[in-house]
């Protein structure tokens, strides 16, 4: 859609999760960037930490291929998941002996379009995503940590 001059792009918003964690910031570090870590809380997957690593993660819908796309320890590590332009950042945040974690899930594309491993529109996937992640992180992750 073109308004004065501009692109004006369709796109769905970002999924953003934010916790605060009762934990250090290596705790939190140690549960979001290993494949152990990860697994307690997210999906079986075979992460390592390194930039430009391709991983897969073990989801409802099958293997989803990933690539390491940022680490900056203890602060940061973004990936792309799956085939359809999404990334995933894990952000976090020292707040002396607690830790803000923030979870990005973006690169989504209009809301009519349909995912083809899914066989559902856009709009229709993120929105179940946005209630699967607020639960992965206000309690899974939550429990990985401070349990």
């Amino acid at each position: 859609m073109e308004k004065e001059g501009f692109f004006v792009e369709n796109k769905l918003k970002d999924i953003v999760q934010t916790v605060i964690l009762n934990a250090p910031i290596q705790k939190v570090w140690e549960n979001v960037s290993t494949a152990d870590g990860i697994s307690k809380w997210f999906m079986p997957n075979d992460f390592q930490l390194e930039e430009g690593f391709e991983f897969l993660i073990q989801s409802p819908f099958g293997p989803s291929p990933c690539k390491v796309t940022e680490v900056d320890p203890p602060n940061k590590l973004s990936f792309i998941w799956d085939t359809e332009g999404w990334f995933v950042s894990f952000i976090l945040k020292e707040m002396g002996d607690k830790t803000e974690f923030t979870l990005i899930h973006g690169g989504w594309k209009e809301a009519d379009y349909t995912l083809s491993k899914a066989n559902e529109k856009s709009s229709v996937i993120r929105d179940r995503m946005a209630h699967g992640w607020e639960g992965i992180v206000q309690r899974g992750l939550r429990k990985a940590i401070e349990d």
